[in-house]
């Protein structure tokens, strides 16, 4: 027993000893003098953006640092399509990159997910520049915030959500800016929405009609089916219900489009 306890000591040591001294030795001869060394230490696959990097890992990592932004910039400092887009626009004052990137994660991986307290953080270190200071504001007096829904943080009220999903609003700004109100973070879903009345025949007031009902498809095929001889394209009400845009009346389920 002695001699199994004494042979499993001798290989934890030295499974131990290699485990520290790799490091150091590939630290002190370069990423080379260890020869398969990245599968060894490697935490899992990259994702299909990074692929081509393979077992580069300074490509992304400083010895005894860890990921560094530095090396992010060095390969995506001149994405100018990043950098143009108003929802990604921010990228250019972001101190840290893997707050939102991570790689090495269990399949099905993906390279980005959004962290909007990392928003927060960013525009609350803006908070001692005159236009930002309003932030640190509202931050300090958190408690006492009456938010507009449950579903909301006082941080997530510092954001401009419009700065980034300006191009995404299918509400073509008829709501305002201020998609806190309504949407949270977590997701875009209003569980305590009620649509209008089914009675209601504004709907043009809040929906577009699909670029087809404005074309000769509208009058050879939709009035048709529907029925409905003289109807408008801005009268969706007699075609449609509130519940489901492909429910018409008397029909059931239809979609043409």
């Amino acid at each position: 027993m002695k001699k199994l306890e004494l042979i499993y000591s001798i290989v934890t040591i030295g499974g131990l000893g290699f485990a520290f001294s790799l490091p150091l030795f590939v630290h002190r001869g370069g990423e080379d003098a260890a020869p398969g060394w990245q599968e060894f230490v490697s935490p899992g696959t990259l994702t299909e953006a990074h692929a081509f990097l393979g077992n580069d890992c300074t490509s992304c990592h400083t010895p005894h640092i860890g990921v560094t932004t530095s090396n992010c910039i060095a390969c995506h400092a001149n994405d100018e399509e990043l950098l143009s887009q108003p929802e990604t626009a921010f990228h250019a004052s972001v101190g840290s990159c893997v707050g939102c990137h991570t790689e090495h994660q269990p399949p099905p991986a993906t390279l980005t997910s959004m962290d909007h307290e990392r928003l927060v953080a960013i525009a609350r270190s803006r908070g001692s520049e005159p236009e930002h200071a309003w932030i640190n504001q509202v931050l300090s007096r958190a408690d006492s915030l009456r938010l507009p829904h449950a579903r909301l943080t006082p941080q997530e009220l510092t954001l401009d959500c419009a700065s980034c999903h300006a191009n995404e609003d299918p509400h073509r700004t008829l709501f305002g800016t201020s998609c806190a109100s309504c949407h949270s973070t977590s997701t875009w879903d209003i569980p305590e929405y009620r649509h209008p009345s089914p009675m209601s025949m504004n709907c043009v007031q809040c929906h577009s009609a699909p670029p087809s009902h404005y074309m000769g498809h509208f009058n050879m095929v939709s009035k048709r089916v529907a029925g409905i001889e003289h109807a408008e394209v801005t009268d969706c009400f007699k075609c449609h219900r509130t519940n489901s845009w492909n429910e018409i009346p008397r029909i059931g389920w239809y979609k043409h489009h």
